[in-house]
C-alpha cells in the first residue's frame, strides 16, 4: 500500500456500500483490482468484513468523495496531512499482565547472557524489575534461579528493539570512557 491507507478492503466495502463512486475509483484508492471491488459489490468477496469508514478515520473527506462522485475520471486523494504516524512515543509506564510478569526474570537472565556489558541498573530499567533482582540473577542467588529460562524480552514485547539498542549504545560509551580513565591512571 503505497498511499498509506488503513484497512483497504474494509474501506472498499464501506465505499461500495455508501458512495456512488465507480469500481475503478474505489479500486485505485484502495490499491485493489477492479474485479475485487466488483466482487465486493456482488457480495462474493470480503464476506464478513466490517466496513471501515475512511471519513471518521480522517483519510477522506465527504467533499473529496462528492467531487469524485461527480467526475468518474477523478481519482480520490487520501488526506495525508491529517494522518500523523509518529515514531516518537511518550514514555508511559506499560502495564504488564500478571501472566507476563513471570517472564521478567527470564528476560533479565537473557540480557545478562546475551549482553553482559549492560549494567544491572540498565537491565532493571529495561525489563521493569528491581536492581537487586537483576544482581541476584547475575550472581545465581535468585530465589527461583533453577526454574529460569532465558527468553528474549523484545520478542515477548516487554520493550522495543530501539530501547535495547539505545541501552547497548549507552553501555558501549560507558565502557569506552572507563577504558580511557584506566589508561590515564596507568600513565
Amino acid at each position: 500500500m503505497t498511499n498509506g491507507l488503513l484497512m483497504p478492503i474494509a474501506t472498499a466495502v464501506w465505499l461500495v456500500e455508501n458512495t456512488t463512486l465507480t469500481f475503478k475509483q474505489i479500486a485505485d484508492f484502495c490499491n485493489l483490482h477492479e474485479v475485487e471491488v466488483q466482487g465486493i459489490a456482488d457480495g462474493e468477496v470480503a464476506k464478513g468484513i466490517k466496513p471501515y469508514n475512511p471519513i471518521i478515520s480522517g483519510q477522506l473527506s465527504r467533499e473529496e468523495i462528492d467531487l469524485s462522485s461527480k467526475d468518474e475520471g477523478r481519482k480520490l486523494q487520501i488526506k495525508g496531512s491529517d494522518i500523523e504516524i509518529s515514531g516518537e512515543q511518550k514514555k508511559i509506564k506499560k502495564y504488564v499482565p500478571l501472566s507476563k510478569r513471570q517472564d521478567k526474570p527470564d528476560s533479565a537472565l537473557w540480557l545478562i547472557k546475551q549482553h553482559s556489558q549492560l549494567k544491572d541498573s540498565q537491565i532493571a530499567k529495561l525489563v521493569g524489575i528491581t536492581k537487586n533482582s537483576v544482581t541476584s540473577i547475575r550472581n545465581k542467588s535468585y530465589w527461583n534461579f533453577n526454574n529460569l529460562n532465558a527468553k528474549d524480552p523484545v520478542a515477548m514485547n516487554l520493550f522495543t528493539q530501539k530501547d535495547l539498542i539505545l541501552a547497548l549504545e549507552k553501555a558501549e560509551r560507558r565502557i569506552k570512557k572507563e577504558k580511557k580513565e584506566k589508561a590515564k591512571q596507568q600513565k
